[in-house]
């Protein structure tokens, strides 16, 4: 199971006492919107109650800020649930997954009996996707799974090139799940996103999280896309009450919070860039650009491996992305940190400047 392992273990005690300083957890460092922490906290009466089952009010509140019609969304405990309900209900026998990549793609496809493929993406390339080369992969699978942009790398697809992927996959029964949950870091997002081309093709699965964007971790909430006779059968699939109450609420609230999006969005692409801009200075480490809200970063030439460097960096109360256990990288060379608030990222590069020395 250690291959398995996430980010966000806050629970262990810190070494010298006090709270972790969490770089190993990709999330919104702006904490709740005012709007979703008032929505939460006037809501605690009503969790006497069951949850509306059909999850109206949030419902509504996705399809107006995403434009997509009610029908076409079936809502999810955290986006990783829906991994495991797709594959569940739908049942595709091969599975091709370009590696490294988030590894609920794979756990949920074991879970369902799925064989899974890999696809390795080259270092070389900074994990891009070769796409000659997944063309000639696809007839080994009948079910492609991509991340967009790919955790942990960060690299992004274009929108056209994801049309011209699904114009490949139209004739035949393969199913293409396409992970948006950071696309709303993005100033332009509509660049990438195939969320609503899931009519035009029934094959198309969309999965998005508001676990990430929104602060939401230990709330969990997502949502699906898909054509409206999929999603009955994702819904007949799930569990009636699979979002809470207070989920619910959060989520309208937040959907809500345009000048919370704005900020955040404006903070992070400043601080991505500047956390990218010191890393680069600090002798041994080879970053990648960030498109969102995470960094990878090749540890191999500071003489620490990512296990030995994390340990160090646990030592000083922070805690990074070991990527020892992720397939699709060399077990040693990787780490993944998060971009936090100025202050916090100075924190990190001072503490890596030392624990390199």
């Amino acid at each position: 199971m250690k291959k398995f392992v996430h980010g966000g273990n806050i629970y262990e005690e810190k070494p010298a006492g006090g709270d972790w300083l969490d770089f190993s957890a990709n999330v919104n460092p702006l904490g709740l919107s005012p709007a979703v922490r008032d929505a939460i906290a006037s809501g605690i009466d009503e969790v006497v109650h069951y949850p509306d089952p059909e999850a109206r009010e949030l419902k509504q509140a996705i399809a107006q800020h995403y434009n997509l019609p009610v029908e076409q969304i079936v809502l999810g405990n955290g986006a990783a649930e829906l991994f495991y309900l797709f594959f569940q209900t739908i049942r595709p026998h091969r599975v091709l997954l370009p590696i490294p990549s988030f590894s609920e793609y794979e756990r949920a496809a074991l879970a369902a009996h799925c064989k899974v493929n890999y696809f390795e993406l080259e270092n070389e390339q900074d994990f891009r996707l070769d796409w000659d080369s997944l063309m000639g992969a696809l007839p080994v699978a009948d079910c492609v799974v991509l991340g967009n942009p790919n955790n942990p790398t960060g690299s992004l697809i274009t929108r056209n090139e994801l049309v011209h992927l699904l114009e490949e996959l139209k004739d035949g029964a393969q199913w293409l799940v396409v992970d948006e949950s950071f696309l709303d870091f993005l100033l332009y997002g509509t660049r990438y996103t195939v969320r609503d081309l899931t009519v035009e093709y029934p094959h198309l699965f969309v999965v998005q999280s508001l676990t990430k964007f929104y602060a939401l971790p230990g709330l969990r909430l997502g949502f699906g896309i898909a054509a409206p006779e999929v999603v009955t059968q994702l819904e007949a699939g799930k569990d009636v009450w699979n979002v809470n109450i207070l989920a619910q609420r959060a989520g309208v609230a937040a959907l809500s919070d345009l000048d919370y999006q704005q900020a955040s969005r404006q903070e992070l692409i400043e601080s991505a860039q500047q956390l990218y801009a010191g890393l680069t200075q600090l002798a041994g480490l080879r970053p990648l650009q960030p498109s969102v809200n995470f960094i990878l970063i090749d540890v191999r030439e500071t003489g620490c491996t990512s296990t030995e460097l994390t340990a160090r960096l646990r030592e000083r109360g922070i805690l990074v992305r070991d990527c020892a256990n992720y397939p699709g990288l060399d077990g040693k060379s990787f780490v993944r940190v998060a971009v936090r608030r100025p202050a916090e990222n100075e924190q990190l590069l001072k503490a890596l400047e030392a624990v390199i020395k």
